[in-house]
């Protein structure tokens, strides 16, 4: 059998892509329940748009790990 002359396939980066931009629509849906968890009360639409925008362009968090607990029987 003949050896193969394809070379080796990299290996993947453990990297993030890159996280891709809310739409319009994402960003209005979030301000509005914003404006619906202060009770619907009158605010600033703006300061509520920019609040959406900036926690749906964060990255999102990892989780913590469970920390496991071990019980020796004496």
């Amino acid at each position: 059998m003949a050896k193969s002359t394809q070379a080796p396939v990299a290996k993947a980066q453990k990297t993030a892509a890159p996280k891709s931009k809310p739409t319009q629509d994402q960003i209005a849906q979030r301000a509005y329940e914003i404006y619906l968890e202060r009770g619907a009360t009158p605010g600033d639409p703006m300061q509520d748009w920019l609040r959406a925008e900036a926690e749906l362009s964060a990255p999102a968090k990892k989780s913590r790990s469970k920390s496991k607990v071990i019980t020796f029987a004496a």
